[in-house]
């Protein structure tokens, strides 16, 4: 295992980019992206997508490298912007952006983006919504994994539902997770890793489990697997309640903005790659409309701490809340670097090379 400082993680990524054709300013927010996920230890949304999920899908023709941004219509509180199948952080940081704006005028901002492609940590935009000094809500469709409850057919996408809240800690509330009981970029860092899923969390066409990451992979892409959504399999668990919630986030990336859902995203059209033209929304809600900042700030710290503070459960050292960890994260890699383990660095390599990115010949020639 190696490790890599944020600042050589972020170069290195906008270099790359560059070399892809992305203009430097919309570069420099993706890398921003990817950059958060790897300072937060979401390791499956950082450097580890640089290649397979922007990269190779430039290169393939199914992902513009620039990013042309169309307001297709506007209200006061509310808008709905076009991607035109460029990259997702550009869109979705300019749409949560006009959230916030919005927001601190009227109390509330609402957009909705179409023909989109992969955001990243849905958190990020929550995050840009906290520092600001609001509630931050954020979601996306994607292709096709999660299987209904008493399905096993690939339907839904993870579909994140993302809430960031800022309190009187060091870090916000962050709550930034998929509604199925894993999601599709932990599979390729279990692959990488060369490590078994769990049970539960993937079934195949008879409804039993699947635990090969490499080819859970495959079998998703070709329809013969599915994600269990939150929950796991079935009712007796619950999970008809990550079904429903991965439902909602369908719906409102979709029929807000008139997109495609579900198989419309799947990346293929008659055996061919196409651009995947998913769906977000971004809220942006402004606290100083409701109450005083620092009044919800200690509030949300104190229900932080209390559930922290709480009775523990035998045998367990420590409780956490959202966004504890991401924190702890950052602290520990702000310090020690970014953990970057041998296929993906071999990968790194490789994007060095395929795109001639001088400056970084010599990290990976000294240290391979």
């Amino acid at each position: 295992m190696k490790y890599l400082y944020f600042n050589t993680l972020n170069e290195f990524s906008i270099e790359s980019l560059k070399a892809a054709g992305v203009p430097e300013k919309d570069a420099k927010i993706v890398a921003e992206v990817l950059l958060e996920a790897d300072k937060l230890g979401i390791d499956s949304h950082g450097i580890n997508r640089l290649k397979p999920i922007y990269l190779d899908r430039i290169e393939d023709g199914i992902l513009n490298p620039e990013t042309k941004v169309d307001i297709v219509r506007e209200s006061f509180t509310t808008a709905v912007l076009d991607g035109n199948n460029g990259m997702g952080h550009v869109v979705s940081k300019q749409a949560m952006q006009m959230c916030i704006d919005k927001a601190k005028t009227y109390g509330m901002g609402m957009v909705a983006v179409r023909n989109s492609s992969h955001y990243g940590i849905a958190g990020y935009y929550g995050l840009m919504a906290a520092k600001a000094g609001m509630i931050g809500i954020t979601g996306t469709n994607a292709r096709p994994s999660i299987a209904p409850t008493f399905g096993v057919e690939n339907m839904l996408g993870t579909n994140p539902l993302t809430f960031v809240m800022p309190s009187d800690e060091d870090f916000p509330f962050f709550l930034d997770c998929a509604t199925s009981v894993s999601q599709r970029g932990k599979f390729e860092y279990y692959a990488k890793n060369g490590k078994e899923l769990p049970k539960g969390w993937v079934i195949d066409k008879n409804g039993e489990s699947k635990t090969d990451a490499e080819q859970v992979i495959k079998d998703l892409v070709a329809g013969q697997a599915a994600l269990t959504p939150l929950g796991g399999v079935g009712e007796d668990t619950a999970g008809y309640k990550g079904y429903g919630y991965a439902t909602v986030v369908e719906i409102l990336s979709a029929a807000l903005q008139g997109g495609g859902f579900m198989k419309a995203l799947l990346g293929y059209e008659n055996g061919k790659k196409v651009p995947y033209r998913l769906g977000h929304f971004f809220i942006a809600i402004n606290i100083e409309n409701f109450i005083d900042l620092k009044d919800f700030k200690r509030t949300t710290g104190n229900i932080l701490r209390d559930l922290r503070n709480s009775e523990k459960m035998p045998g367990q050292d420590k409780i956490y809340t959202a966004g504890e960890k991401e924190h702890l994260n950052y602290l520990e890699r702000k310090a020690n670097g970014v953990p970057i383990p041998d296929t993906l660095w071999d990968e790194m390599k490789f994007v060095t090379q395929k795109y001639k990115l001088d400056k970084f010949y010599q990290l990976f020639e000294i240290n391979s």
